[in-house]
């Protein structure tokens, strides 16, 4: 009997499988829209729209640094059809950071589709910000502790985190003022309320080529091909110092894993799509585009990963 229930269940899954999706999808995005997140949502959006033949939604469900997002997705159906956009901060950091206001475990209570790329970040000043590179940084923050401002997406999120690791390991005190996604972040520094802030090209790239904003350090361990003359934090002064973000899809937990198969196969292929990829890359974007079991190897580990740098730096938000 138990047999037969098994075989009942796995022809179930795979009949859904094979008729999914035959209504429209959600893509729930956890900040609001503008940011890297939102983008490139939306731009994976229009190719799985164009290949499974049915509309894929982009949904911005901002708040609480992404646990909003977060919570509606791991309770919804485990049907496919509500996907969450997410990145380091919503799938490994926050169950460290909000482990009592989380009511998931989003490395466990979420199942992976694909890791779709991954992205360094940047340390963005304004145009008229006295510092040039990040040793003139050091410099200036060493000489007035705490009078530069510097945002963040939210108390306990990864530009945050990044941050308190840089005055960490430079010896420097700056003034946190989070704000309710990347968008808000800029227009606050683009007014001058913040003036440095880890952030990622995608978001600056506009104001960077316009002038309003400066580029003056590269998070990866190696200069980038698109922006050969921008160093790196390891070179200029800080040795070893990598940040860098990804993003990538995840659903439900004990969705069916045929489901799971289908979404993968469609992210990838609209992920390697020329035109899609050219976008992508032109962005600073690094396209990954890798399996279920690749990806959930990744958020599983980088949850250890910040758990541990969230209790060595203290922050968490009971």
């Amino acid at each position: 009997m138990r047999l037969l229930t098994l075989l009942f269940c796995l022809v179930a899954a795979t009949a859904a499988a094979q008729d999914y999706p035959n209504r429209p999808v959600k893509m729930l995005v956890p900040y609001g829209p503008g940011g890297a997140t939102d983008i490139i949502a939306r731009i994976v959006a229009a190719k799985l729209t164009e290949s499974l033949g049915q509309s894929f939604v982009v949904e911005n469900r901002p708040g609480a640094n992404g646990n909003i997002a977060l919570e509606a997705t791991a309770k919804a159906a485990p049907d496919g059809y509500t996907l969450l956009v997410g990145n380091v901060s919503t799938n490994a950091i926050n169950e460290t950071i909000y482990a009592k206001q989380l009511t998931i475990r989003p490395s466990h209570d979420l199942v992976a589709i694909t890791k779709l790329v991954e992205i360094p970040h940047i340390v963005v000043a304004t145009a008229a910000f006295p510092a040039n590179n990040i040793a003139e940084l050091i410099a200036l923050a060493k000489k007035e502790p705490g009078k530069i401002n510097f945002a963040s997406v939210g108390v306990g999120s990864y530009p945050h985190l990044d941050m308190e690791r840089f005055m960490k390991a430079s010896g420097t005190q700056m003034t946190h003022v989070p704000y309710k996604g990347i968008a808000p972040a800029i227009t606050a520094q683009l007014g001058n309320e913040v003036q440095v802030t880890f952030s990622n090209v995608f978001s600056t790239l506009g104001h960077w080529k316009a002038g309003r904003l400066r580029l003056i350090a590269h998070g990866g361990l190696k200069r980038a091909e698109s922006f050969p003359d921008i160093p790196t934090i390891a070179e200029s002064g800080l040795p070893g110092f990598e940040s860098s973000n990804w993003y990538g899809y995840s659903t439900t937990g004990k969705t069916p894993r045929a489901i799971i198969r289908r979404l993968n196969r469609a992210f990838v292929a609209a992920a390697n799509q020329p035109e899609v990829r050219k976008t992508l890359v032109a962005q600073g974007n690094e396209v990954i585009a890798n399996t279920p079991e690749e990806f959930d190897k990744i958020i599983k580990a980088d949850a250890r990963k910040w758990g541990a740098i969230g209790r060595k730096l203290g922050i968490k938000l009971d």
